[in-house]
């Protein structure tokens, strides 16, 4: 299900389901919000640190209780995630999953917006609800504070998604690792998180049929060896109709990185497109997640059968 459209004056709820916000970044984020003619309202707890644990806004099940009342809100056209870190695996199976698809069956499905650590919630929302959602800049972050290219490709996704049907690669010049096109339906996020979801109860089964979208912050080659190893034992990755690659931030030498993903990803016999642009890099481009399209991984473009949005 494809969420609405943002339109002027839309209400909108920040949440805060993983890592504490800085205050200051928090409030330049509301800001660009409201430019953009938006309502923003911050959740109880978004301003939450946990008592003992630093890394965490708050505690689980007040994290869970706010995306709850945001998602459930008849008022809210949107749920965005203030920043990423740790902590959505520890609030995902604290949420009321049936009082949302009440909400959902009510008054429609809302966007919902994040990426890094979110990746865990992308996938709650795909197998739980049927949502689609939007892996994208959080109004905490610098991506969404900092740089121009990033903010103006999501506030067109949200405003404007026929705008940003096809989305093409942020590198000037995109690469293939393996050439080809590919159909099917989006999917992926931070890879790290994605391995960890494995035999969870918000997991789907595979990525069969989909394309599916990675990248990730902090992983060295030899754990991206083992993160995508663990996939392919899994056989998660059986059936994946083509795979782009987004940023790899702080993951050691490029070329390395390269050989290890024609190692693990080319045997797949898909097309697979590197450099592609979203992630933790700067000028990340929003990608839809559960929109059906086509992956031209030569030409480094993602075009959407329909917009992101409604």
């Amino acid at each position: 299900m494809r969420p609405a459209r943002l339109t002027p004056g839309a209400r909108v709820a920040v949440v805060a389901p993983s890592g504490p916000v800085p205050e200051d970044s928090l409030e330049a984020g509301l800001d660009i919000l409201r430019g953009w003619d938006l309502d923003p309202a911050v959740a109880p707890h978004v301003r939450d640190r946990h008592p003992e644990l630093a890394y965490l806004a708050g505690a689980d099940a007040d994290r869970a209780r706010d995306l709850e009342r945001a998602w459930c809100d008849p008022s809210v056209a949107a749920v965005l995630c203030a920043r990423g870190g740790y902590g959505a695996q520890r609030m995902v199976d604290l949420v009321d999953w049936a009082a949302l698809r009440r909400a959902t069956r009510a008054a429609g499905p809302k966007v919902f917006l994040g990426y890094s650590d979110i990746t865990a919630l992308h996938e709650a929302f795909a197998t739980r609800l049927g949502v689609a959602t939007l892996h994208g800049p959080m109004i905490a972050t610098n991506g969404f504070l900092k740089n121009e290219r990033s903010k103006e490709h999501l506030r067109t996704t949200l405003f404007a998604p026929e705008e940003a049907q096809v989305i093409r690669a942020g590198s000037p010049h995109p690469a293939a690792l393996v050439g080809g096109r590919a159909r099917g339906v989006t999917l992926g996020g931070c890879v790290s998180l994605l391995a960890a979801d494995l035999g969870t109860s918000t997991a789907r089964a595979s990525a069969r049929g989909g394309l599916l979208f990675i990248e990730d912050i902090g992983e060295e080659a030899y754990r991206m060896d083992r993160i995508l190893t663990q996939l392919l034992r899994a056989r998660w990755l059986d059936g994946v109709a083509g795979i782009a690659l987004g940023s790899w931030e702080e993951c050691g030498d490029r070329g390395e990185l390269r050989a290890l993903f024609a190692d693990r990803l080319g045997g797949l016999g898909v097309p697979v497109a590197e450099e592609f642009g979203f992630g933790h890099c700067g000028g990340a481009l929003t990608v839809p997640f559960g929109v059906a399209g086509e992956l031209d991984a030569d030409a480094g473009t993602l075009t959407l059968d329909e917009p992101a949005l409604g």
